[in-house]
């Protein structure tokens, strides 16, 4: 089956970026390269074309029961205007997905799903919303979506875009027309998502790049950036074998809500514990623990690297990891079997690198 594009294309093809597929769409990796592209997003600002991502709309007389079912986190106190972050799990605690909840009114809500979950999600939302009074809707391919991040994304956003965003709050959002602007990000520096119609994301591309104030940015710095303030990427930290408590995310469970799906098994896990455990790893060296590599504790295998760089804000190398619950306290020593060769390193915090959200 053919790759998706986004509305920006052709765009990225113009400038020279090296297009790679990613979540069943063809998507720009980097343009003038990954450390220049991420020291931009760290030191001034950058655009992402995240129109890849999927948004579904719930809308009805019982759209918050319906969310709350389907979703680890809590829509009930949530006002108009405001973003949760949360999962959607299967019944063991397995992860359907990492997503954010828009709150557009009361009995409407947007969901922000990942790319190459869009089909599975869909269908599990849909099988999911048995009983309940809900309008579903996909319309993934209804919107175009930016993320202009960095410590310059405000100013940005306010004298190139003309987009006036100082009252927004971290994890809130405004309308304007049928444009959707928030403040979250995926960085861990301050930036703002522009959701609207493919043409008008085009319009906003273009203006960003011609004011020579916001560099384009591809996929490659996206991870990296994420990776060092100790953001989840689904299918590395999270999945349907790891569950939110052993990726260390408990806090955007809430066990004490009457009922959501997976409830049982999570509560189960916070009183248990759970046999694996995501972790920071820091290596002595500067070798690079890759995705998939296994670490080691006296020279037995006892996980796997999720995800792991030299880093570029820090200059270190180090790694997340999804090891035996035994080994998962801090300054622990371990190792990491790079190729034929055994590196070794201790535990550490899984954010290498603070985040600089405008609270």
């Amino acid at each position: 089956m053919e790759n998706k594009r986004t509305c920006l294309y052709d765009k990225h093809v113009a400038l020279g970026a090296l297009i790679s597929p990613f979540g069943g769409f063809d998507m720009p990796i980097q343009y003038s390269g990954i450390v220049d592209e991420h020291q931009a997003v760290r030191q001034h600002c950058g655009v992402f074309d995240v129109s890849h991502m999927g948004e579904v709309a719930v809308k009805g007389k019982d759209a918050e029961r319906y969310v709350n079912h389907i979703f680890t986190n809590d829509v009930s106190q949530m006002s108009p205007g405001k973003i949760l972050y949360g999962m959607m799990c299967y019944e063991n605690g397995g992860v359907v997905d990492d997503l954010l909840v828009y709150k557009m009114a009361d009995g409407d809500f947007f969901l922000v799903i990942n790319a190459a979950n869009i089909d599975k999600d869909w269908e599990w939302i849909q099988q999911q919303a048995e009983g309940f009074d809900v309008e579903l809707r996909n319309c993934s391919d209804d919107y175009g979506q930016l993320a202009v991040q960095g410590p310059e994304a405000e100013a940005v956003m306010e004298e190139v875009l003309n987009i006036r965003c100082q009252e927004l709050t971290f994890y809130t959002f405004k309308t304007i027309g049928d444009v959707i602007v928030s403040r979250t990000g995926y960085t861990g520096e301050d930036g703002f998502e522009i959701y609207g119609t493919p043409e008008y994301i085009r319009e906003c591309w273009d203006k960003l790049l011609a004011s020579g104030r916001c560099k384009p940015c591809g996929l490659g710095c996206r991870d990296t950036l994420r990776f060092e303030v100790g953001l989840p990427l689904y299918g590395d930290e999270l999945s349907a074998d790891i569950s939110p408590i052993m990726a260390g995310l408990g806090i955007f469970v809430k066990l004490d809500k009457e009922e959501f799906i997976g409830k049982e098994a999570l509560v189960r896990q916070k009183a248990e514990g759970v046999e694996k455990k995501l972790v920071g790893i820091e290596l002595a060296d500067k070798a690079i623990p890759r995705h998939g590599y296994t670490v080691l504790k006296d020279g037995e295998p006892i996980g796997e690297v999720t995800t792991g760089y030299h880093t570029i804000s820090t200059d270190k190398s180090v790694c997340m990891a999804l090891i035996d619950s035994r080994y998962a306290k801090l300054d622990t020593p371990v190792d990491i079997q790079i190729r034929k060769k055994v590196f070794p390193g201790k535990v550490v915090k899984k954010r290498f690198y603070e985040k600089h959200y405008k609270k």
